[in-house]
């Protein structure tokens, strides 16, 4: 499928959204067929996309499986998990953001955690890849290797990014799956508080829909980057979304609610930044406590009415900014080099 047929496609369902299911059938019975087959792509990628919206049960789970370094032994698995709302954010037809919420502690006195956030694109032109040394970067992504894409750009509980990826929706055996090329990720939370013996992440990241919600499937590769790049283990991890709602899922609603606009805010900084610099870094090494805790806290105080809205994204701005900056070769000495995206699928 060309980029114009993918973006017909798009601004064509955007524009049928609003006029009822009958338009969508005559506008179909007078598309050639290519277009046609387009449309019906598009809308089936898009609610597989949204399917993963809704309330879960969610463990986590990741085991070491081959070492790749002398010396070097297995550690034991993590296996955690808990509650999960999913929020749509936002919805631009092309484009669907989608905002986790953690909702832990008894039921009698629930505490909300903002989680991650996945962005998703259709056939975009550049996508924001992790380049390590808590740095990132744009890459184009070609007419060629776009048509019929889609992007999932991972952000943190900051509204920081993570990483990003380009990857087409497939549906054999009646599974409707995503999956990318490898891709570059900062260490996980669970590594980046505990040890200090690898510097990334080399992530094959799946996302399968099933009748019963939703599973995140991860094949890893943890980097060692002082010199030429690697492996010290390979890792597996599935993520499961169980639909599940005998919890306290208006906590979680609440929680967006009051705190709604605030990251509505914040998260236009992250874009500013985003498009106004080719490459950036955030200073802190590890773990990036001090830029995630003041705007977290800075989300409470508004939603308790502590503080009013335009106070505490001026204050929130001044945070970000205090930790991002564009030279990140005086800071990030562990970078991926840079390459056309095209090639990561080669």
């Amino acid at each position: 499928m060309s980029t114009q047929t993918g973006l017909f496609a798009a601004a064509t369902i955007a524009t049928l959204s609003l006029t009822g299911c009958a338009a969508t059938s005559v506008a179909k019975a007078e598309l050639p067929a290519s277009e046609s087959e387009a449309i019906s792509t598009f809308e089936q990628d898009r609610e597989s996309i949204l399917a993963m919206a809704g309330d879960y049960k969610v463990t986590f789970d990741f085991t070491e499986t081959v070492s790749f370094v002398d010396g070097y032994e297995l550690k034991e698995p993590k296996l955690s998990g808990g509650h999960e709302s999913v929020r749509v954010v936002e919805d631009r037809g092309d484009f669907i953001s989608l905002q986790h919420l953690l909702v832990v502690g008894p039921d009698e006195s629930p505490f909300v955690v903002k989680h991650w956030r996945q962005d998703w694109k259709y056939e975009p032109a550049r996508v924001l890849t992790f380049i390590g040394g808590n740095a990132w970067e744009w890459q184009t992504v070609s007419p060629s290797e776009r048509a019929g894409t889609w992007s999932q750009t991972v952000y943190q509980v900051d509204d920081a990014p993570r990483y990003g990826a380009v990857g087409t929706w497939t549906y054999e055996d009646g599974i409707a799956e995503w999956t990318p090329p490898q891709e570059w990720r900062p260490l996980p939370r669970r590594d980046m508080t505990t040890r200090d013996d690898y510097h990334a992440v080399d992530a094959v990241n799946r996302h399968v829909i099933t009748p019963w919600g939703w599973v995140h499937e991860q094949d890893n590769s943890k980097l060692m980057l002082d010199g030429t790049p690697q492996a010290l283990a390979r890792e597996v991890g599935i993520n499961t979304y169980r639909a599940f709602d005998d919890y306290p899922v208006s906590a979680a609603d609440e929680y967006w609610a009051g705190t709604e606009a605030f990251w509505a805010g914040v998260r236009a900084e992250w874009n500013r930044i985003e498009a106004e610099h080719e490459r950036f870094a955030i200073t802190i090494k590890g773990e990036t406590e001090d830029l995630y805790m003041p705007l977290l806290e800075l989300a409470q105080e508004v939603k308790a009415g502590e503080m009013d809205l335009e106070p505490a994204l001026e204050t929130a701005r001044d945070v970000i900014n205090g930790f991002v900056t564009p030279e990140i070769g005086l800071l990030a000495d562990r970078l991926r080099p840079k390459v056309e995206f095209a090639s990561l699928e080669e």
